[in-house]
């Protein structure tokens, strides 16, 4: 301990020190001391709040690392509604922006400010006292999720601010493409779904329940708007006024006499947006006067003094070097375009999936060609248009493949499909992807069984197909490179516990073809064991709803097939479970509620939630009134969002719903 300090002085002096640390480090860029010492101060900090927790403070660092595991996320409704921005797409669009705004505000002349547009998940945060207490999503824009545990783990939040008053600002958390890179690489390993891009990441990090989780995905956050009673009189003003306070704003922006130069700045960030860390996909305008702001108000979607301009898809031109084929996991042939390396959109591009064969036919694309590439949603490349011009001759066409890359079995394509399929289950190929998919975590979720040791294992001979991961030992593993005795001990006793898993994970873990998670709980639902299952058939599956005739001829044929009974053997002998939980299910734990619909959910349909409430037994009506116990709120709702609020109706989520269904299930 520092010399004539108190344990009490020493924690204070340690939280303000790291905090400047931290704060120097990741929003200055600006390293003051060395790893080494910080991680000596950090360790220090630790010990202390430990021997003294009553001296532990609400802001100190340690508070990122995350706390309990969350039961929920409660509503929170906003004081003042998060509303989207229009968009504009061009120049003229954004003079148009200026003619009206100033036409509406009786004004010859504007300023504005200018600002990165960033592509992650709005956040509002409240401050009180000084001390960061609140931290919400923005939800439907007028309610969002207290997610406050999780922001608690972003290293670039302050958790105290130099400022006593109470405080609202909203900023954007973002994650870099490095760490998402990063990400996405420990996911495959482990088998996991990969997040689609950056935004997709920060957006799922934000709803986990556990904020330890969170606080490994670090993420990061931009303030860009803030409310303050009296504060200074214009935006840019504001913006400098936060970044004194200690919040993170952004360096780039900049305040724009005219609407000429606003255009000028947008130019600028449209050709420079790759050299940055982060993903941006446009930029925002917004008038800087807080008074004409404020007469200018809003739409009810979006505020009159603020627009997106979004920046249009990069398309780079390079050449085809060669098409390879690729096997899935049900035995598709996927042709991938090998590229002479070109940047797009800020990463490196040397390959670009061409979907399917029917695909090359449509685009007339040949080996050799140069063509355009661009990244659908900045994040997948793919092969936009050939340029014919540019041919020599030399090019070559694209072989329909006879045979299969892997295995050499003659390929099929289904006359009602535009696939290309291998048809041998025993294929290599085939062999890992679907040992990958029975271990990741929406089937048997095996920890630790990623595709990096489901190579190793099928290439060493150690698995042939999934049924042969329950009969992995200790031996045989133990002289694997890079395999030590923890790991292999963590990974038996994975397997091990992947034995209990629910049958509907079983039935989704199987890898039948057109059989995804809630398929998978359909039939685990109308089915009480394998046998069952197994049994159906064609007519039996088809009257069940949501399971089509394409689906309930995917389930026969996979049952019908030797060689996946053979490998359904193997999962019984070696003690997987195969039938139902004989426990007494739950099926009036919504009795009593009635619940309304409105908008567009994620992961239902309308008919498949109304379903699964009533079998549940809950009751579901069209219309809101003062007997609705719940609306349940997607996209784009609907005028029952309105009347659910003057009759004071609870407004939930579909996540929340989720929630509530799960509490009632434990109780």
């Amino acid at each position: 301990m520092a010399k004539n300090k108190s344990p009490k002085e020493r924690i204070e002096e340690l939280v303000k020190l790291i905090e400047y640390y931290n704060y120097m480090y990741y929003v200055e860029n600006n390293p003051v001391i060395s790893d080494y010492e910080y991680d000596q101060l950090y360790k220090e900090l630790v010990e202390l709040e430990e021997k003294y927790p009553e001296y532990k403070l609400p802001n100190s660092p340690t508070q990122r690392v995350g706390g309990q595991v969350l039961e929920g996320f409660r509503t929170v409704e906003h004081k003042v509604p998060m509303l989207s921005m229009d968009n504009t797409y061009s120049a003229e669009e954004l003079i148009e922006f200026d003619e009206r705004v100033k036409r509406m505000a009786d004004v010859k002349n504007l300023d504005y400010v200018v600002e990165l547009k960033f592509d992650g998940v709005a956040v509002s945060l409240y401050y009180e006292n000084a001390q960061f207490v609140l931290g919400v999503t923005r939800g439907d824009g007028f309610r969002g999720d207290d997610i406050t545990e999780n922001l608690k783990t972003i290293k670039t939040l302050p958790l105290k601010i130099k400022y006593k008053q109470s405080i609202e600002v909203r900023g954007e958390v973002y994650i870099r493409r490095d760490d998402f890179e990063k990400l996405n690489k420990e996911r495959k390993e482990k088998g996991e779904v990969l997040f689609a891009n950056p935004r997709n990441a920060t957006a799922g990090s934000l709803k986990l329940l556990d904020p330890k989780i969170v606080a490994q995905r670090n993420l990061q956050i931009f303030i860009y708007q803030g409310f303050l009673n009296n504060g200074p009189k214009t935006h840019w003003e504001i913006l400098n006024f936060l970044k004194e306070i200690g919040f993170p704003v952004s360096p780039y922006r900049k305040l724009c006499k005219d609407i000429n130069e606003v255009i000028e700045y947008c130019n600028e960030w449209q050709e420079k947006r790759f050299s940055l860390p982060y993903n941006i996909d446009g930029m925002v305008v917004k008038v800087n006067s807080v008074d004409l702001q404020r007469t200018l108000g809003t739409t009810t979607k979006s505020p009159r003094w603020a627009v997106a301009y979004k920046f249009p898809a990069e398309q780079v031109s390079t050449i085809i070097k060669d098409v390879i084929i690729q096997v899935g996991r049900t035995g598709t042939l996927t042709p991938v375009a090998i590229l002479e390396p070109v940047v797009v959109s800020g990463t490196t591009v040397s390959r670009a999936t061409l979907h399917n064969f029917d695909e090359i036919k449509r685009l007339g694309v040949k080996i050799g060609d140069r063509v355009f590439v661009e990244k659908s949603g900045e994040i997948i490349p793919k092969i936009v248009k050939v340029i014919p011009e540019a041919r020599t001759g030399e090019e070559k066409d694209i072989p329909f493949p006879e045979f299969c890359p892997v295995c050499r079995s003659k390929v099929v394509k289904d006359v009602e499909e535009v696939a290309i399929r291998c048809p041998n289950i025993r294929c290599p190929a085939q062999v890992k992807e679907k040992i990958i998919h029975f271990a990741s975590r929406d089937a048997m979720d095996i920890e630790g069984l990623g595709e990096k040791w489901v190579n190793i294992f099928v290439d060493k001979g150690l698995l042939s197909d999934y049924g042969d991961i329950y009969y992995l030992k200790y031996d045989d593993l133990i002289n694997i490179e890079r395999m030590g005795d923890k790991s292999i001990r963590n990974l038996l006793e994975a397997i091990e516990r992947s034995k209990t898993r629910p049958f509907a994970n079983l039935i989704y873990a199987l890898g039948i073809r057109h059989i995804g998670v809630h398929a998978s709980e359909i039939l685990a639902d109308e089915f009480s064991s394998i046998d069952q299952l197994k049994n159906a058939t064609i007519e039996r599956l088809s009257s069940i709803s949501e399971i089509g005739p394409i689906m309930a001829e995917s389930i026969v044929e996979f049952f019908s097939n030797e060689e996946n009974l053979k490998v359904i053997e193997k999962l019984k002998k070696a003690g997987v479970r195969m039938e139902k939980e004989k426990v007494e299910e739950k099926k009036d734990i919504l009795s009593g509620l009635t619940f309304v619909i409105t908008g567009t959910l994620e992961n239902y349909s309308r008919d498949e939630i109304q379903d699964y409430i009533k079998k549940l037994g809950g009751k579901v009506t069209d219309s809101v009134s003062k007997k609705t116990n719940y609306l349940i709120c997607g996209m784009e709702p609907g005028s029952k969002l309105q009347k659910a609020k003057q009759l004071g109706v609870k407004i939930i989520s579909e996540a929340e719903f989720e929630q509530l269904v799960k509490e009632r299930m434990n109780k």
